[in-house]
């Protein structure tokens, strides 16, 4: 959720906005916003399949999809249509770009030179999750050269509205972390998914197991967020030696377990994030 600090640079927040795609990401950041204080009536939505989600945003006073000459060159863009779609919908997002336009992108695999040919502006590329949607995303955002302080702290404000954010100098960092957080909720619904299937195997009605393992994984997620140890000590903590967890991590974290198979997945998804920028 929006700190308080955060929470007032959206309410101090005195120019114009224009989101460009307001899918789930685009959306959760949205609503963030305006939960946040955010005026709605200094937002315009660019969206070209807007979805009931969407409209419901002009009952709150945001604009949705008016003429580019009636929007003006914008104080921030921030872009959240999809990478692949990004060029095509440059032509049209330039006009809306001044050379002082902060330009905030959370697009996957485009670079801070791709978006600075296509749109131009002070630009700041960012990688958030989707765990954003409740308030609980973490993003990293790295800034291109040229953004002032001032702008730095606008798009801090408008990113941690949705979550925590940590800030890199290092634009070649964006793979790995793209790998690890922007990707990473999918691998711990995966563990649910698998805890709950590895369950039935052992002999669970596939109902209990299913609860058992959402209820494990969200609540173990929590304590880790909320507990001052690091995961290993927790770890410890459920490990009495000999017995029923021993034995579990001793596959777990065998030879040919998780962790080899985790960094081996997470090498491949900073891989093909390399390979999406080109």
């Amino acid at each position: 959720m929006a700190t308080s600090t955060s929470s007032d640079a959206l309410k101090n927040f005195t120019g114009s906005l224009v989101l460009a795609g307001a899918g789930k990401m685009g959306g959760a950041m949205l609503s963030g916003w305006l939960d946040g204080g955010l005026d709605a009536k200094r937002v315009t939505i660019i969206e070209p399949f807007p979805s009931d989600d969407t409209r419901d945003f002009v009952a709150r006073g945001v604009r949705l999809n008016p003429e580019t000459k009636d929007i003006g060159t914008a104080d921030v863009l921030v872009l959240a249509v999809k990478p692949q779609m990004f060029r095509d919908a440059g032509p049209q997002l330039k006009p809306l770009v001044g050379s002082s336009t902060l330009v905030v992108s959370i697009m996957a695999g485009t670079t801070i030179a791709a978006l600075t040919e296509v749109c131009g502006g002070k630009v700041i590329r960012a990688m958030p999750n989707t765990p954003a949607a409740i308030g609980r995303g973490i993003t990293v955002a790295v800034p291109a050269d040229g953004v002032a302080p001032d702008q730095r702290a606008v798009a801090d404000a408008l990113l941690r509205a949705t979550g925590g954010v940590e800030w890199v100098d290092d634009e070649a960092l964006m793979d790995a972390v793209t790998a690890v957080s922007g990707s990473g909720p999918a691998y711990v619904f995966l563990l649910a998914e698998e805890l709950a299937r590895a369950g039935v195997a052992a002999g669970l009605p596939e109902a209990l197991a299913t609860t058992l393992a959402r209820a494990t994984v969200s609540g173990s997620g929590e304590l880790l967020r909320l507990s001052d140890l690091d995961s290993a000590t927790l770890r410890k903590n459920v490990t009495s030696p000999g017995g029923t967890t021993a034995a579990a991590l001793e596959v777990l974290m065998g030879a040919n377990g998780f962790q080899p198979l985790l960094t081996k997945a997470i090498a491949a998804a900073t891989k093909r994030s390399k390979e999406l920028a080109k």
